[in-house]
């Protein structure tokens, strides 16, 4: 069974995750296994990496290998009509704010490009432009320009435009997508939205009636113009957990409205430079690596902001070494260091004192600069033609080759 009921989350005491809020009482670490209970997901185990790399024929990704993507939920039911040759696609998607994206935000992305290549299959990214005008006080106008700038560093990430249709909300919804909203509408009281998001009277009605629109991207028949005559496909959700409750909603309704219930691969949060308490702050530019920081920037930011586990004195850290635990250089290289044997010698290095902070600091830097550096050429590259292509309502008749 679903956990729909869930608890609203002004009452939870130890901790807050939802899609707008992520806090641990008195700054503390979020504690997943209890997400993971509360939420009633499963634990992406080894059994599902082998699986994966058996399926697919190719090593399984990073943020997998490390337990990056770490819950799911019917993960398995995707692999296992994967395996009776019956395909699927991928729905995943941003909510515009900002103009730039810091690393955290490009996570799923990242993640969601390996599968579709993997696995040849194709995508639906959603752009919640609705939403943050909403959620964030912005204009309409504003919210849709700032969803066009965010498709671009989306369009950098490398998608395949044969498999991917990327759409804001203001733009595309309409027609069969909003047929199904209402279907999803109807099926769903005040009482249970507010206990699933912990909505009060003081939200407005724009609010309260959003998260039909998140849910739908989760069935086929929402885009007649790829999936006609394809209501049996299934959906696998890439996602940050805190994304959780409004699947738990759409996985509550969708057997009663004819439909699979969407599976979902879920991560961690990628934690801020200055420690594990949450996910990074847009209002604080030194909690954040962002695409638009030069090398400079980066240096800077890991130097001076990136909380570390290494001893006060090198003599101490020499004779007891580095807490791995809460150190956020080696968090990061988890992240985003693909060498897997590097990663292990320098926490083992790190960890007895053999290595200073300095020199872990120094690595992170390295691979973050080129990263960003990537980034900042791929996003380059991308025109608004390009942008106007990949959101253009057309088929994609090689979708699964």
């Amino acid at each position: 069974m679903e956990k729909v009921e869930g608890q609203n989350p002004q009452q939870e005491e130890d901790q807050v995750v939802n899609p707008w809020e992520v806090s641990a009482k008195d700054g503390g670490k979020i504690d997943y296994d209890k997400l993971i209970d509360k939420f009633g997901c499963q634990r992406l185990d080894q059994s599902f990496v082998d699986r994966v790399q058996r399926l697919t024929s190719r090593p399984p990704h990073v943020f997998l290998r490390r337990g990056v993507f770490f819950a799911h939920r019917d993960f398995n039911d995707i692999l296992d009509a994967y395996e009776r040759g019956q395909k699927f696609y991928l729905y995943t998607g941003r909510g515009p704010s900002s103009e730039a994206l810091h690393l955290g935000h490009l996570i799923p992305f990242m993640f969601t490009k390996y599968l579709q290549d993997a696995f040849k299959v194709p995508l639906v990214i959603q752009l919640t432009d609705d939403e943050k005008c909403m959620w964030k006080n912005l204009s309409v106008e504003e919210s849709q320009r700032l969803a066009r700038e965010n498709a671009k560093d989306i369009i950098a990430c490398g998608f395949d435009i044969s498999k991917t249709f990327i759409f804001s909300d203001f733009d595309y919804v309409g027609g069969a997508f909003y047929k199904n909203m209402v279907k999803v509408a109807k099926c769903v009281t005040y009482n249970k939205v507010v206990g699933i998001f912990g909505f009060t009277g003081e939200d407005h009605i724009g609010k309260v009636s959003f998260p039909p629109v998140q849910a739908v991207p989760s069935f086929p028949s929402s885009f007649p113009h790829l999936f006609s005559g394809k209501d049996d496909l299934r959906c696998l959700i890439p996602c940050a957990i805190d994304q959780d409750p409004y699947f738990r909603m759409t996985r509550d309704v969708a057997p009663r409205i004819g439909y699979h219930k969407p599976a979902l691969i879920e991560s961690l949060f990628f934690p801020a430079l200055q420690g594990e308490t949450g996910k990074m702050s847009a209002s604080d530019p030194n909690s954040a690596i962002y695409v638009t920081d030069s090398a400079k920037d980066i240096k800077y930011k890991v130097n001076k902001h990136a909380f570390t586990g290494g001893q006060e004195t090198i003599e101490k850290h020499r004779q007891y070494g580095a807490n791995l635990e809460v150190d956020i250089p080696i968090k990061y290289l988890n992240f985003f260091l693909e060498d897997d044997a590097e990663l292990e010698h320098i926490k083992k290095e790190y960890g007895a004192g053999r290595m200073l902070t300095g020199e872990v600091k120094k690595r992170l830097i390295e691979v973050l600069t080129e990263i960003v550096e990537r980034h900042r050429r791929a996003r380059a590259a991308v025109t608004d033609e390009m942008v106007d292509a990949f959101m253009a309502v057309r088929p994609l008749p090689n979708m699964f080759d």
